[in-house]
């Protein structure tokens, strides 16, 4: 049977805490909206694959993350991408530069998944919010300064009733960085 799968990252549960208050607060204003209920997270990648082949992928993601090294990432303020009505948490440049390498890397090893990625690391508060709703969110989130270790990754499965993803497994950094393989010269 083939089933959704979500690879994300989720941060500490002071900002999971956090963003629920956020999110609760403009449901409060503009009601139920896209993503109102999903834990905060920043997505890696989503796919679509038979369950049996799940085992492989949990492989691939364990050996991927044993090279990684944890480090702080800094939600320094707020975005939005217009065109979709997304409203967002942004991190600063040197946390973004640090997070894409982990999302690249980590989509590199799910091959030959067909993926639908993420190349811009940031965490939804809404999602396929409508102009006036974005303008509203906008408003009433204005500066955020808060910050957690990176340390893992999760996958998630989604729950076609709940229409929500739960997470099934984590990936602990190991700190671990594998030598690049140099092509060198005999002579």
């Amino acid at each position: 049977m083939e089933k959704k799968y979500s690879v994300a990252i989720y941060p500490s549960q002071d900002v999971i805490d956090a963003v629920k208050t956020m999110k609760d607060y403009l449901k409060s204003k503009i009601n139920w909206y896209n993503s109102c209920n999903s834990v905060a997270h920043i997505t890696i990648c989503e796919f679509t694959i038979s369950e049996s082949e799940i085992d492989k992928y949990k492989q691939k993601l364990f050996k991927i993350c044993d090279t990684f090294t944890p480090f702080q990432v800094y939600l320094e303020h707020f975005g939005a991408y217009e065109n979709s009505g997304a409203f967002f948490i942004s991190p600063n440049e040197i946390s973004k530069d640090k997070l894409k390498p982990i999302l690249k890397k980590t989509q590199e090893t799910l091959k030959p998944l067909t993926l639908k990625k993420s190349d811009d690391p940031h965490l939804s508060i809404a999602r396929r919010l409508t102009p006036e709703n974005l303008k509203i969110a906008s408003q009433l989130f204005t500066t955020i300064d808060i910050h957690f270790l990176c340390c893992e990754i999760v996958l998630r499965e989604l729950d076609p009733i709940k229409k929500q993803f739960f997470v099934i497994d984590t990936f602990s950094f190991g700190s671990n960085p594998q030598p690049e393989l140099i092509q060198g010269s005999l002579f």
